[in-house]
C-alpha cells in the first residue's frame, strides 16, 4: 500500500519507489571503491526524499534537512578527514533544521513515555560519547562532541511533535549515527565487523529519513 493516493501513477508515489531503489542499488556498492557514481546513488536517496517533500508542499525546514543530508551522503561518500569533516557539518546543519522544524510544528508537552524517551537518549548520548572520547583522535573531539549535541537536541526536539512516529525516526538517526562513529573510531580497519555494521547503518538511515519525511508530510500537510 502507497503512502499517497493514486497508486504508482502518483509522481509522490513514484518518488518515493525511486528512493528505495537507490538505496537498494546503494546497498550493493558499500563497499566499493569511491566514485562520482557510487556517490550519486548514495546522494540520490535521500535527495528524492526531498524532492518528494517538495512534491507534497512540505516544509520548506524538512526539505532543508534533507538536501543538507543528501550532501552530507556526498561527502561520506568519500574517504578522508577532509571529506569527513565536510559531511560531519553538512549533517549538523541537517540537524540543526530539524530541531528548528519539530519545534515549529510540535507544541507536545515532554511528559509520560515522551519524558522517559528524553531520559534515555540524553542518558545514551552522554555514556556514549564518554565511550568514544579517547577513541576520536584529539582534532576531532570538539566537532563530534558539537555534533552529538546537535543530534541528540534533534531526538529531544522531536518528542515535542504529536506523531510518534517523528521520535522513531529520530531514534533510528541517532542509532544510525551511533553505528557510524563506533565503525569508524573504534573498529580496526580489518574487522570483520565492518561488513555488518556498514549494512546497520545504511538501513537505520535510510529508514529514518524516511519516516521522517512521511510522518512530518503526514502531520504538517495532511492536517
Amino acid at each position: 500500500m502507497m503512502p499517497f493516493p493514486g497508486g504508482v501513477s502518483n509522481v509522490s508515489n513514484g518518488t518515493l519507489i525511486f528512493s528505495a531503489l537507490f538505496a537498494i542499488a546503494y546497498a550493493f556498492m558499500i563497499f566499493r571503491r569511491p566514485s562520482k557514481r557510487r556517490a550519486i546513488v548514495k546522494t540520490g536517496a535521500v535527495l528524492l526524499l526531498a524532492m518528494l517533500a517538495a512534491l507534497e508542499g512540505g516544509p520548506w525546514l524538512l526539505i532543508a534537512a534533507l538536501i543538507l543530508s543528501s550532501t552530507g551522503d556526498a561527502f561520506l561518500a568519500y574517504d578522508g578527514d577532509r571529506a569527513f569533516m565536510a559531511g560531519l557539518g553538512s549533517f549538523l546543519a541537517a540537524h540543526i533544521a530539524y530541531v528548528a522544524l519539530f519545534l515549529l510544528v510540535g507544541g507536545e508537552p515532554i511528559v509520560g513515555w515522551r519524558l522517559i524517551a528524553a531520559a534515555a537518549m540524553t542518558v545514551f548520548a552522554a555514556g556514549f560519547l564518554v565511550w568514544l572520547w579517547n577513541k576520536v583522535p584529539a582534532a576531532l573531539r570538539v566537532p563530534v562532541a558539537i555534533y552529538a549535541a546537535a543530534i541528540l537536541g534533534m531526538g529531544l526536539a522531536s518528542l515535542t511533535v504529536a506523531n510518534p512516529m517523528v521520535a522513531l525516526g529520530a531514534t533510528l538517526f541517532i542509532a544510525s549515527d551511533a553505528l557510524l562513529a563506533s565503525g569508524r573510531f573504534a573498529l580496526a580497519p580489518d574487522s570483520p565487523r565492518r561488513v555488518p555494521f556498514g549494512y546497520a547503518v545504511w538501513s537505520l538511515y535510510c529508514a529514518a529519513q524516511v519516516l521522517l519525511t512521511l510522518s512530518v508530510l503526514s502531520s504538517v500537510v495532511r492536517t
